[in-house]
């Protein structure tokens, strides 16, 4: 039986992104990983009630809140994504994630730092920290041959 991975819709070609542009990633371990059925999919944006396109939003480094790019909080609908994909990975007893790097959701090492600059801070978004905090590992495009090594490996 092989393990199940939480992924980022985007990465698979849905039109989910927040400026409606479709980038698929293309890898040849995305493309085993789906004819092996792995994949349970989630967008924590859509999930969470935003639509496609929306505006920019980004983590306030001060607050923590999820803004806009107009500032308009939105930070409810990032909580309320990252509880929708945490109930996935527990209804399908998944332990790793696949989830999109730089994203005020799903990055897990990188994220903008709120000032719509187009500045990178080490960070995580809103469902990467709360998966994290549920010892679901996460990984990003960046990070996939790590996930690689890990998966099948029997739980210790």
């Amino acid at each position: 039986m092989f393990d199940k991975i939480l992924i980022s819709r985007c990465f698979l070609g849905d039109n989910v992104r927040y400026n409606n542009i479709v980038l698929t990633y293309v890898h040849p371990l995305i493309e085993l990983w789906q004819q092996q059925k792995r994949f349970i999919t989630i967008c924590p944006e859509i999930s969470g009630g935003l639509s496609v396109p929306r505006e920019p939003a980004e983590i306030q480094q001060k607050t923590k809140e999820v803004r806009t790019k107009s500032g308009i909080n939105v930070s409810a609908q990032f909580k309320f994504g990252a509880q929708q994909a945490l109930t996935l990975c527990q209804q399908h007893n998944i332990r790793f994630a696949l989830l999109k790097e730089s994203s005020p959701s799903c990055g897990s090492t990188l994220i903008y730092d709120g000032s719509f600059s187009n500045n990178k801070v080490l960070g995580e978004g809103i469902t990467s920290q709360l998966l994290t905090q549920h010892k679901i590992k996460v990984f990003s495009e960046n990070t996939i041959e790590r996930l690689e090594k890990l998966l099948d490996k029997a739980i210790c």
